[in-house]
């Protein structure tokens, strides 16, 4: 016997998760998802990694554009699921969330209390944590707030990416998802009604203002930006180049806390490395890209500079 499931998400996290679920004794009856979007200059429709592996695996696939449309939620409840899945998916309504007998539980990228919002993965080396995880929580009429399941631990390491910690939390959560499952069919659960404490760090969505570089900052809280958004969606500058300037994407560097010298946002090239001033330290630039060109490893940068001219990036 096992557990009829259906499964919402999105990114290629949630997919990860979905090809896990496919693999287990549970019976994925149905996968919900984003519909398909335009995208790029010629405006083709893109569809999501979930969809993309549904269709893959001929899964029965919804996707509303209104969560709250009477022919979404009948069809969805013709599925007859006993639970539902979320990863990386939109808020959902309560006649969605409180259909299956047994609940829906979503997986999120922290360990929660801490790191409640869309960007968990991205804010914890942003923060400079030291170790994350991954809970499964009953999904509420709230964001992040409901009862906790599961959580499973791990170490962030020193020069931890986004990309880095982001598959080694899908390899613990796919699992993780798993267990909770079996917990669920086999009544073993013990859910744990989240704590608020007073020290609550959020992981707001990432816009433009808060994946900007401020060069004022310590070297070390730089690089931890850079890490945290590489490489997507980037951690951003502006570069001035005489006269000209331009956006830059920063995708890795390394923080030199011992040079004071260099003047904040101002660049130094040294034999063949790119040096950049923080407020204290600096950091040597190791891959970039201007806006509207490749991204390049730092000397290849260094050799299309413009020599006569003045750089620096800009706050």
């Amino acid at each position: 016997m096992s557990l009829r499931v259906v499964f919402m998400g999105t990114p290629g996290f949630a997919r990860g998760v979905l090809e896990r679920l496919t693999t287990s004794t549970h019976q994925v009856v149905g996968v919900v998802t984003v519909a398909d979007k335009p995208a790029g200059r010629g405006q083709k429709l893109s569809t999501s990694a979930v969809k993309d592996f549904a269709v893959e695996q001929n899964l029965p696939l919804l996707q509303p554009t209104n969560l709250k449309d009477e022919a979404f939620t009948e069809a969805l409840r013709s599925w007859n699921a006993d639970v539902f899945v979320v990863v990386a998916f939109r808020m959902l309504p309560k006649s969605v969330w409180s259909m299956p007998k047994c609940g829906t539980f979503n997986l999120h990228a922290s360990l929660l209390p801490q790191y409640r919002g869309a960007a968990p993965i991205n804010w914890a080396i942003i923060n400079q944590e030291t170790k994350t995880g991954v809970t499964t929580f009953f999904i509420d009429d709230k964001i992040d707030t409901g009862a906790m399941i599961m959580h499973r631990t791990t170490e962030i390491s020193e020069r931890e990416t986004f990309e880095s910690l982001h598959d080694k939390l899908l390899a613990i959560g796919r699992e993780l998802v798993v267990e909770t499952l079996d917990g669920i069919f086999q009544a073993t659960i013990e859910p744990k009604i989240q704590l608020e404490t007073e020290t609550l760090r959020e992981a707001p969505k990432l816009n433009k203002d808060n994946t900007k570089i401020d060069w004022n900052k310590d070297c070390t809280e730089v690089d931890a930006l850079i890490r945290g958004l590489s490489p997507y969606p980037t951690a951003w500058t502006l570069f001035a180049e005489g006269e000209t300037t331009s956006a830059a994407k920063i995708f890795l560097a390394t923080p030199k806390p011992e040079l004071n010298s260099i003047e904040v946002g101002k660049i130094e090239v040294i034999g063949k490395e790119l040096l950049v001033g923080c407020g204290s330290g600096a950091l040597k630039i190791e891959e970039l890209q201007l806006a509207g060109k490749k991204r390049v490893r730092a000397i290849d940068f260094i050799n299309g500079l413009n020599r006569q001219k003045t750089q620096e990036f800009t706050s």
